[in-house]
């Protein structure tokens, strides 16, 4: 098979029933999506191996049973299950049952079982110009906006089908045309103080996706800085609040030098303080002295520098109230070997592993507030966890973390 393929006019042929059954899906969908071209793929990331019921394990059993295997690299995101930490999953027994058996579907097409929504921080990081096939919508902003690969957003079992299929429906973000940007944003009204902090970039994020929605934004006039993590984080914000599959930053993110002729040709949003401080309410913004019930972060997973970070901040003593961080079992392991778990542990700090609190029952109870640092947590926070949401710097969370009472002292807008 060539780099593309016209489904008008070229017949193909399969190793298996699977294989087979997965293409024909994929073509479906390119038909259903207005292409009648598929291209080739270099990688996938399946969110399709997380455990939402009996649809998606009949799904993977079928396609097993057929003898499916994937045609190209492919990670899988995080699951329902915390492997390593079993014991903090409060499912019901069936439901743990079923999802391991997911995730054996899926370990069996040859997924690589990394259960991280960050894959591209660990193994599966695609060069740029690369096609891809990702599902989770953290790492599809990522690779398309930071790395310069190309995916469109692929849902639950697409994202499966095309890796084993090796092709992708060519259309949406996977065309040059269609990766220009329709709209500016410009900083010029934030201070450059603002900008610099850390918990700046989550906020902008959340911002950018509910001012852009499903246009492609890119950001000019501005301080910021090329770290990883910190696009990370924004990136997931703008693709929880507006469905931001790719953004630029000028003169920070690799395609954003293509498109400096346009940015006097598009239309301009100025970002003002006051639209900075309209989303911090919404994320939730409390008042100081208010009660918190639990800190949550890690959406996306933390890295290892994130961990480092909090290394540096954690107290001599125990926190009151329940404190969670994300990610994967990579950065655990590295945590270990670094001995830096202890420390952690004393802290009273529950490290997840392979899984997110926002997916699956691991908080102990079902209502009260929840703090965090991460854009998407406090978007998703109320409807996945019953937790309604506080948004806060990393350092405020710790600070809060000791009594139990709200200190928001980093964010002054």
């Amino acid at each position: 098979m060539s780099n593309f393929i016209d489904l008008t006019k070229e017949e193909t042929s399969f190793r298996n029933l699977g294989i087979k059954n997965a293409f024909e899906i994929v073509a479906k969908a390119a038909e259903f999506l207005g292409t009648k071209k598929l291209v080739k793929i270099t990688s996938a990331h399946t969110d399709s191996c997380l455990y939402f019921g009996e649809s998606g394990l009949m799904f993977a059993k079928k396609l097993s049973e057929l003898g499916a295997e994937v045609a190209v690299p492919t990670s899988m995101n995080v699951g329902s299950l915390d492997l390593l930490h079993p014991e903090l999953i409060q499912s019901k027994r069936d439901t743990k049952i079923k999802a391991q058996q997911l995730l054996n579907y899926y370990e069996g097409f040859g997924c690589e079982a990394i259960y991280s929504c960050a894959p591209y921080q660990i193994s599966n990081r695609p060069e740029k110009g690369d096609f891809c096939a990702w599902g989770e919508s953290n790492a599809i902003s990522f690779i398309n906006s930071v790395l310069g690969a190309k995916s469109n957003r692929c849902g639950d079992f697409m994202d499966i089908c095309c890796a084993i299929a090796g092709y992708a429906p060519y259309y949406g973000l996977l065309i040059d045309e269609n990766r220009k940007p329709n709209i500016i944003l410009s900083l010029n009204k934030i201070s450059k103080s603002l900008q610099n902090q850390k918990i700046f970039y989550p906020l902008l994020g959340a911002v950018i996706g509910r001012v852009s929605q499903n246009q492609i934004p890119i950001v000019i006039d501005h301080y910021l800085k090329f770290n990883e993590d910190s696009l990370k984080s924004l990136g997931a914000a703008a693709a929880s609040t507006g469905d931001i599959g790719l953004y630029h930053i000028d003169k920070v993110t690799p395609e954003a030098n293509k498109y400096s002729h346009l940015i006097h040709q598009l239309p301009v949003i100025e970002i003002t303080d006051e639209m900075m401080l309209d989303e911090w309410k919404f994320l939730g913004n409390g008042k100081s002295g208010d009660k918190i019930d639990c800190i949550a972060l890690g959406s996306p997973h933390f890295s290892y520098d994130e961990f480092c970070e909090v290394y540096q901040l954690l107290p001599n003593k125990k926190f009151t109230i329940p404190f969670y961080i994300c990610t994967s079992r990579f950065v655990y392991n590295l945590l270990t070997e670094q001995n830096m778990l202890q420390k952690f542990q004393k802290c009273g700090v529950t490290i997840v592993t392979d899984t997110c609190v926002v997916v699956t029952p691991i908080l102990k109870n079902i209502k009260g507030t929840l703090m965090t640092n991460s854009g998407k947590f406090a978007n998703y926070s109320l409807p996945n966890t019953g937790y309604k949401s506080v948004f806060g710097s990393l350092l405020d969370c710790i600070k809060t973390a000791m009594t139990g009472k709200l200190v928001c002292d980093d964010l002054s807008l």
